[in-house]
């Protein structure tokens, strides 16, 4: 699958016999960009432009995801904890052993970051875009679209059968530049059928809220281990009308972090490198300088 706005080489790795695919652009320190559900590494496509031509920008498509395989759930646990081996397992395939840089939104950041606790000695700075390394915080209820498509048939159909959650959030995920219909079917193209939607309903129902949740261990983990990371520069981009990553996080982000740099966008969503991508980018390309 190719479209005219994402026109790099793709590469993958094996991983037990499934397509694990990655774009692998430029050269110099590398840049890891990790993206959330339900969109893909087409994210971060005018990033890698913007960067290769000083920085090796890697953005992996997980497993169910993008340009990777969609396998069966008899195939692959869709865990967090499968997600961040993923990750592992191709970041040591490409050698990358030091001054990494992370760039993080939604389910990437809990990716990304259950990964850096794994390897701090690799991490050289972060940037978060409208994510989580940490539990929901107390002060936010799980908002009811999630708890419908994480807890009922009706969500498992609505995601599954309509593709609800991608177009949904392609349609209401910027405000102040809402994506065209070309965009959103961008977005959305890789998750074309009932089997290739697998990925978009199981990342939402590995959600953990409970102790008895799969993914709850890693991310107490990395809550707790987090803080090793105040001493590297941080970047944080906030789209404050994100309906789900929203102010609470980002205060969590801020009090755990007062060392970052942080920029608010009062009038943006969460797909803040659709919404303001220019500006983004570009305290992006200063923050690396």
């Amino acid at each position: 699958m190719r479209h005219p706005q994402f026109p790099f080489k793709n590469q993958h790795i094996n991983r037990d016999g499934l397509k694990y695919s990655y774009v692998d652009e430029g050269q110099g320190d590398p840049v890891v960009m990790v993206h959330g559900n339900p969109s893909w590494s087409f994210y971060y496509r005018n990033l890698i432009t913007a960067l290769k031509d000083d920085y090796r920008c890697i953005a992996p498509d997980h497993i169910g995801c993008g340009l990777s395989d969609k396998p069966d759930d008899d195939q692959y646990e869709y865990t967090l904890e499968r997600r961040v081996d993923d990750l592992e397992a191709l970041l040591d395939h490409l050698g990358l052993t030091e001054n990494v840089t992370l760039v993080l939104h939604d389910w990437g950041g809990m990716i990304g970051m259950a990964w850096a606790t794994r390897h701090p000695e690799r991490v050289k700075q972060l940037v978060i875009l409208n994510t989580s390394a940490f539990h929901l915080p107390d002060t936010k209820p799980l908002p009811l679209g999630l708890w419908i498509c994480r807890n009922t048939w009706l969500g498992t159909l609505l995601v599954r059968g309509c593709n609800a959650f991608a177009r949904g959030a392609a349609t209401v995920g910027c405000k102040r530049n809402p994506m065209s219909k070309e965009l959103r079917d961008a977005y959305c193209a890789p998750y074309d059928s009932w089997e290739n939607r697998i990925a978009t309903l199981r990342f939402v129902q590995d959600i953990p809220l409970r102790g008895v949740d799969k993914a709850y261990r890693i991310v107490t983990e990395v809550e707790l281990k987090a803080k090793q990371f105040q001493d590297r520069p941080m970047l944080i981009c906030w789209g404050m009308k994100d309906f789900v990553f929203d102010k609470h996080f980002l205060k969590r982000w801020t009090s755990e972090f007062p060392q970052a740099e942080v920029h608010r966008f009062p009038d943006c969503g969460h797909y803040i490198l659709e919404d303001a991508s220019d500006e983004v980018i570009g305290h992006i390309k200063d923050f690396l300088r």
